[in-house]
């Protein structure tokens, strides 16, 4: 890790493409001397879009000086070998080095990541700031899409912290512990290192809560952010089951005894769930958690198999009963405040609702749970959920200016933008200005980088702030 807070890149940046941009520069008029083209979200699962990770992006893959004369070299060999032919451009990336010292000519604009936009909006737009190298906008493309990973993360784990917020308001007094109802389990069903930091890093942007501590490497290394997440001591099933069926009470009599104070989570249903929450918790044991309890302690039950909006209610019901509950001001029943159970299996944005909507239906607040999510919430989306898109909208072609889109008769939805483009707002809505109509001070698309330069670096707060929900801003100040 580079002391600039820039990862060493072992990649060569002229291999992060696909193959057929290779030869684009062979493809377009002669004459271009211009490329202008954008990234939005031009549908999708959810109606607005959180703007987060490209900065990730640019820190880690674009700037400084990224294009050596051992990187032409390698490429060069590279692409002979997989084209079977000589197509690569090797005099265009000499230019870049020999003119620009490696540095890419190129401007990028975008929203502030963590600004909350409906889709169907400029995002990002990209264009060449030296004529010559009219090719590298949309060279680049491959790289700069992947910004739909965390775009998409955050968009979902947004979603899902509304939901959250909607049963709070309706059914707990407070909106105090938001930031915790929703737990990152995702490290483990992530594609790789590199998914889990960004995915989890972007989670974060709405919660505070992770077990996916790649996260929080990225915050730090990306985001300036010391620590972006927290987590508590909690058991897995093999701390557990270790211990034998007949020895299941005594393993968590073990747990509470190693730890006798603070918050902890303890997995419960490896054997019978609901003996383990009736017997040993609140018989057995109930005394030893009682006193954590008075000390300030928490113990947070998970079950982690079985329907859950059914399991959920189901173990409340037997904690209710053996520990005893209030009716908050609302009439929604509450356990004692050192017991709490969380929902780690099967929670997706579909399942949380019906989860909540259970309970409630069945009395109990949201106050009492908390959820973990893994792969819905990491992994369970691709680019289409949003329906990320990067197209050329606007070209000078023998110093003429020329607006570039397309529009097939096979699918409408695929409709592009023409023109140079740029966000607004208009009657209090976000507008993509189109053909060059807008007003360029009005513009909210604010340059990032430009000749290998960051010129924007956002920290984690400032993103946090602009993707709070209203509904939480209004509760909590």
């Amino acid at each position: 890790m580079a002391t600039n807070g820039f990862s060493n890149r072992d990649e060569n940046l002229l291999l992060l493409t696909d193959s057929y941009k290779v030869t684009h520069h062979l493809q377009y008029p002669p004459g271009t001397s211009h490329v202008f083209s954008y990234f939005e979200c031009r549908g999708g699962k959810f109606p607005e879009t959180v703007f987060f990770g490209l900065q990730y992006l640019l820190k880690r893959y674009l700037v400084g000086p990224v294009v050596t004369k051992e990187n032409i070299e390698e490429a060069k060999e590279h692409y002979n070998l997989h084209f079977g032919q000589n197509v690569f451009n090797e005099e265009g990336w000499n230019y870049i080095l020999e003119k620009h010292g490696g540095h890419l000519p190129i401007r990028i604009k975008a929203i502030p990541e963590g600004t909350v936009v409906p889709y169907k909006n400029a995002l990002i737009t990209v264009e060449n700031t030296d004529p010559k190298c009219y090719w590298l906008t949309n060279y680049i493309e491959t790289l700069i899409v992947q910004v739909w990973y965390p775009v998409t993360v955050a968009t979902n784990s947004r979603a899902m912290k509304l939901v959250i917020a909607k049963y709070l308001s309706e059914t707990a007094d407070t909106m105090d512990g938001i930031y915790f109802k929703l737990h990152d389990f995702g490290f483990r069903g992530s594609t790789s290192v590199e998914s889990a930091g960004i995915g989890g890093l972007a989670h974060l942007v709405n919660f505070k809560g992770t077990d996916t501590q790649m996260g929080n490497v990225f915050g730090k290394r990306y985001y300036h952010c010391p620590m972006a997440g927290f987590s508590i001591q909690a058991t897995e099933h093999s701390t557990i089951t270790t211990w034998g069926e007949d020895g299941e009470k005594d393993a968590f009599r073990h747990f509470l005894e190693i730890f006798p104070d603070g918050l902890l989570a303890c997995v419960s249903d490896s054997y019978d769930l609901f003996r383990a929450c009736d017997q040993y918790w609140g018989q057995d044991l109930k005394d030893l958690i009682v006193e954590r309890g008075e000390r300030g302690g928490s113990l947070v039950i998970r079950p982690d198999s079985g329907d859950p909006p059914e399991i959920v209610v189901k173990l409340l019901e037997i904690l209710g009963k053996r520990f005893g509950y209030e009716n908050n001001s609302k009439g929604f029943k509450v356990l004692p405040k050192y017991l709490r159970v969380i929902q780690g299996d099967g929670i997706n944005f579909e399942s949380l609702g019906l989860i909540m909507e259970n309970m409630k239906t069945h009395g109990w607040s949201v106050d009492n749970i908390s959820f973990g999510s893994g792969g819905g919430l990491l992994q369970k989306v691709n680019r289409d959920t949003q329906k990320c898109a990067y197209k050329c909208s606007f070209a000078i072609v023998n110093g003429k200016p020329v607006n570039v889109y397309k529009d097939p008769i096979t699918d409408p939805g695929k409709k592009s933008k023409k023109g140079r483009l740029s966000l607004e707002i208009r009657d209090g809505k976000y507008v993509t200005m189109v053909e060059g109509s807008g007003d360029p001070k009005d513009d909210l698309l604010e340059t990032v980088f430009e000749n290998g330069k960051l010129l924007k670096d956002y920290t984690l707060d400032e993103i946090r702030a602009r993707a709070e929900l209203e509904i939480v801003k209004k509760h909590i100040t």
